[in-house]
């Protein structure tokens, strides 16, 4: 694994040494001095970025710029927010973007991306797990499983993004791994050797549990490497899927390809903790962004808007 790129932040102006100036005007020198520093200062909760990132390994360390010249960024109801250049990883804009907050289904972005590095899409699986309990004890959202089911890991990749089953993520983890244990495990050796710090995951779904954490800008950076990948990048923006079984047709239900013209992806989340919660990527003009929003009340009305604004008051930056 080659190290973090290093990242290089834009200066902050210097102050400047004056001289010094009789009567009034010292007096208006100073006040304007200390007027600059109090607008330049910035706020705590967003950052503006630009790096020489080229890989997925690359993760900034913290920082603030001032924002572009134009329009501010849009006021979001995410609590959380990380926009990431498609082409080399580089931060745009962050709100909170290093915060480490319940990822809730975006968990299921590394399920995917862990199943495809250790099995092949074809390679058929025995399903142990059974939907109907899964969705009586823990409110799950399912794709309809049942013990004795035999499906390709392709079937139950679909049944893991589109309808966001916890069922398929739980066959996917004992099917790649002996246990789900075992596979969380590799989860987190993932997002390590990634050096995507803030992230822990205890679970494969992404259902509240002590352990499980991630931030807006790592999961922005993981949509990015799944998008790297043609097979779940195909699996993220498909509609409808119909598995090789007698089961219904497979739905997304991530409305941001319907309701945004340019998304081509990625995944939705919800739980009671996280609130909702999006990985979205767009493409306009042959420019990729990533937008990743945790804890909003409207995540595709903070998808689009932060789409638009970074589309139109950003240049790219690889």
């Amino acid at each position: 694994m080659r190290p973090p790129a290093h990242w290089q932040l834009g200066r902050r102006r210097r102050s400047r040494t004056w001289p010094a100036f009789a009567g009034a005007a010292t007096v208006i020198a100073v006040l304007a001095v200390l007027l600059w520093f109090g607008q330049s200062g910035g706020e705590e909760q967003s950052e503006v970025l630009s790096s020489e990132c080229a890989t997925i390994d690359c993760v900034p360390q913290g920082g603030s710029e001032p924002t572009p010249l134009g329009q501010a960024p849009p006021q979001i109801s995410g609590t959380a927010a990380a926009i990431v250049e498609g082409g080399c990883g580089a931060l745009i804009y962050g709100q909170r973007a290093h915060a480490e907050l319940p990822p809730a289904s975006l968990t299921k972005i590394v399920t995917a991306l862990v199943a495809v590095e250790r099995m092949d899409p074809l390679t058929m699986v025995d399903v142990r797990v059974n939907s109907s309990l899964l969705a009586a004890s823990t409110a799950s959202t399912v794709m309809g499983l049942e013990p004795g089911l035999r499906l390709s890991l392709r079937d139950l990749l679909h049944g893991l993004i589109l309808p966001s089953g916890n069922d398929a993520a739980i066959a996917i983890a004992e099917g790649v791994a002996s246990s789900e244990p075992e596979f969380v495990a590799l989860m987190n050796e993932y997002v390590a050797e990634l050096r995507l710090r803030n992230t822990h995951f205890s679970n494969s779904h992404g259902l509240d549990q002590v352990g499980l954490y991630s931030s807006a800008f790592d999961m922005a950076m993981l949509g990015r490497a799944l998008l790297a990948d043609p097979e779940l990048s195909a699996i993220v923006r498909t509609e409808r899927y119909q598995p090789a079984w007698d089961g219904p047709v497979l739905l997304n239900s991530n409305l941001l390809l319907t309701r945004y013209p340019a998304a081509i992806g990625v995944k939705i989340g919800f739980t009671d903790d996280a609130g909702q919660t999006i990985v979205g990527a767009a493409r306009r003009g042959g420019r990729l962004l990533i937008v990743s929003v945790f804890g909003s009340s409207d995540r595709y009305l903070d998808a689009i808007a932060l789409f638009e604004w970074a589309f139109a008051e950003t240049e790219q930056e690889c």
